[in-house]
């Protein structure tokens, strides 16, 4: 076998999340109280787009979530039985697709699209004397021979020839969609094609393909001109800085998701329970969550990651690797997250409970013997969960800025792991610089406000749809 696949916590925890959600989809599917919200976010335009755009993110950090090991060589002249050896290095999917922009590493800063360094250095001539200037790059345009006549016509030719590449598999992925379409309505392909064009299709084909369209020639452009460039420049260390924002988006995903999973059973049961049981049940869960909210959360966090840091250092032996020390590091930085904020939530399901408890179905169940937790399941938790649902996607964004917030003052992710908290970090020295690197912090922000943007998008048309309220209007 020529790799051996690495299952870190928090990857484990990422499938456990996706089978979670394929199960409540299996589900949603087979009721129409939950199938029919769903269907209203599909058939919005915002919806899709914002979809799309979410999915384009999921897609880049499952892939960064796949980790394993690679098989080192073996000398082929022993002639005995050896066992398999592996690199100590932890590899994901993303890293071997991205194995060009992680393997070229410059001296320190360059620009975006440069072929020189950022800053001069002594360059010994030819013949002999010394001078100060820029040198070369060892790789951003390094098959020029003549960068200052030749860069602005080979970046104009890379960048067309990635949009034909991106327009090409917009056109096989359109296609296949209109066949299956077609496939399914059993209509001629140019039927379905004037109707999305007309924009007379139940869900919004039309925005769905054209945000996808963009997607594909931005990311093909990006591909073609990363590999010969550094498109977003590099850091102090010479790291581009383009890789750098890609890795990072599991990082900001990981936050957002795997704090939901940790904070919400805390908040559905304790929520639940202190409405609908009240006395002194209401009054634990009210004392314990008062009490969690008078503790300062920076505060808390801060104490876990020393604590958490202190253990690491008088235990280094049990981590293989650098990367299995960062990921314990996020994945109790999650925790953290997911402890001081389930309060909220919770507070909105005991008031939600408390209404619930005196409508009348709920009445006669309990006036004719049914158990408490037969009421909780079948009556109360379905009823709340357009709550929950609103809420997880509201805090979503939340939680990435919070990642960027606690790692710009030094108590968030691991500094060795990629993240737009740390890319921001490091930047903040950067921009004292003359000239300003300005760079490695735009990119983290543009990365991380799409994602914040289409995750706060999406959350609203969720809102409308979920919300009993907004039914009607819709």
């Amino acid at each position: 076998m020529p790799l051996m696949p690495v299952v870190l916590w928090t990857d484990a925890l990422v499938f456990l999340l996706i089978a979670l959600g394929l199960i409540f989809g299996l589900h949603a599917a087979r009721h129409e109280h939950l199938r029919a919200p769903w269907r209203r976010v599909v058939r919005s335009r915002v919806g899709v787009a914002t979809l799309v755009v979410l999915s384009a993110y999921g897609l880049i950090g499952l892939l960064d979530t796949v980790h394993f090991r690679l098989k080192t060589d073996q000398p082929a002249a022993s002639t005995e039985p050896q066992h398999a050896q592996f690199a100590p290095e932890v590899l994901s999917l993303l890293d071997v697709a991205l194995s060009g922009l992680r393997a070229r590493q410059e001296k320190t800063y360059s620009a975006p699209f440069a072929t020189h360094l950022f800053v001069k250095e002594a360059i010994q001539l030819p013949d002999g004397p010394l001078i100060r200037d820029y040198p070369r790059l060892a790789h951003g345009g390094s098959h020029l021979a003549d960068p200052a006549t030749e860069r602005g016509l080979d970046i104009a030719f890379r960048a067309l020839l990635g949009m034909f590449k991106g327009l090409l598999a917009w056109g096989l992925i359109g296609a296949g969609i209109l066949w299956r379409l077609a496939r399914r309505r059993g209509e001629p392909m140019a039927a379905i094609r004037a109707d999305i064009l007309a924009g007379r299709t139940a869900i919004p084909w039309r925005t769905a393909l054209a945000m996808l369209g963009l997607l594909l020639v931005g990311g093909f452009v990006a591909a073609e001109l990363a590999a010969s460039y550094h498109i977003l420049g590099t850091d102090k260390v010479g790291e581009d800085v383009f890789f750098q924002t890609l890795k990072s988006i599991r990082t900001g995903l990981l936050i957002g998701t795997l704090t939901t999973l940790v904070m919400l059973p805390a908040a559905l049961l304790l929520g639940i329970a202190a409405g609908y049981f009240r006395g002194w049940v209401d009054d634990v869960i009210q004392y314990l969550y008062t009490t969690l909210n008078s503790i300062p959360g920076v505060l808390l966090i801060a104490a876990a990651i020393l604590m958490l840091q202190v253990y690491m250092s008088n235990h280094a032996d049990d981590f293989a690797s650098l990367v299995e020390r960062a990921d314990l590091r996020l994945l109790f930085l999650c925790l953290i997250l997911g402890v001081t904020s389930w309060t909220g939530l919770c507070r909105l399901l005991r008031g939600e409970a408390l209404k619930l408890r005196e409508v009348d179905y709920v009445q006669a169940a309990s006036a004719l013997g049914v158990g408490h937790f037969t009421i909780l399941g079948r009556h109360l938790l379905p009823n709340v969960m357009h709550i929950v649902l609103i809420t997880l996607v509201l805090d979503f964004s939340g939680l990435v800025l919070a990642e960027a917030v606690l790692s710009y003052v030094n108590i968030g992710v691991d500094p060795t792991m990629n993240s737009w908290g740390n890319m921001i970090n490091s930047a903040r020295l950067e921009l004292a610089r003359d000239p300003v690197v300005w760079w490695s912090l735009t990119a983290a922000f543009v990365f991380m406000f799409t994602l914040v943007l289409a995750a706060n998008l999406f959350a609203d048309v969720v809102r409308d749809a979920f919300d009993p309220r907004l039914r009607g209007v819709n």
